[in-house]
């Protein structure tokens, strides 16, 4: 992989496309993890103006810190990165005072508080003319759709949408990411008790992406137990998310019920 030409083509389209827009530059939401972390740096190497904002709901301590030492470590390297922090703990409990007990699951509580996190980002960029930039990977956003729709994957721009995730840690460390996120479990931010990304989804992202790969090259070899595992968990994944990665379906009326 030529990671200097990639980091170049990026940092060009995201130029290229906040000047055609007629925006200044990016907001971003950072997590602490890598993903966020690379986007974030590829956002400030446009020289174009950056907020990066950290918005903890009952943070877990360890993911809030790894997102405050990248936000420093970006603002000490790049001068046009600016960010704030919006504690959104207490609207979520308001939210929580306000939602029918019965529908407050783990998960239905959890997509709420990316939605959040999306309005403030959107509120942010409407005032200060910026791009919301997205965070997802390919395996995440094209493959098993390991998103909040209108959540995380409400954004304007996808700068790493077509990098697998171990590119995403290659070029990671090819920008100087610390190694505090580069080495950290990969984990979406949505759970107070910092549950990883692979505790909820049941395989890791080297083996999603061997099964994205698997299916994309059309191979046939025989499948261990373990890989048919991990097919299973992919297969399953990109079935149920297809409604996040399709276009929304639009009722189209027949011309002649319209005359």
């Amino acid at each position: 992989m030529k990671h200097q030409e990639i980091i170049k083509h990026i940092v060009n389209w995201l130029n290229q496309y906040s000047t055609n827009s007629k925006t200044e530059g990016f907001v971003i939401g950072i997590s602490g993890g890598i993903d966020s972390a690379l986007t974030s740096t590829l956002c400030a190497l446009t020289g174009k103006k950056v907020i990066c904002l950290n918005m903890p709901i009952r943070q877990h301590q360890t993911e809030y810190d790894r997102g405050n030492e990248h936000i420093e470590w970006l603002k000490k390297n790049y001068p046009n990165v600016s960010s704030a922090e919006v504690n959104l703990t207490s609207i979520f409990e308001e939210m929580e005072n306000t939602y029918d007990k019965n529908i407050q699951d783990f998960l239905t509580m959890a997509n709420t508080r990316a939605r959040l996190r999306m309005t403030t980002l959107y509120a942010y960029a409407g005032h200060h003319k910026l791009l919301v930039a997205g965070t997802g990977n390919k395996v995440e956003d094209f493959g098993i759709g390991f998103y909040t729709k209108y959540g995380d994957g409400g954004v304007d721009v996808s700068p790493i949408a077509d990098l697998m995730k171990s590119q995403v840690y290659a070029l990671a460390a090819s920008v100087g990411v610390t190694s505090s996120i580069l080495n950290a479990r990969p984990t979406d931010g949505l759970f107070a008790d910092g549950r990883t990304d692979e505790d909820q989804i049941g395989a890791t992202y080297d083996e999603l992406e061997w099964a994205m790969l698997y299916i994309e090259n059309k191979e046939s070899y025989e499948l261990n137990e373990r890989q048919k595992v991990a097919m299973h968990i992919y297969q399953s994944r990109n079935r149920a998310n297809k409604h996040k990665m399709d276009p929304i379906p639009v009722c189209l009326i027949p011309k002649d019920f319209l005359i």
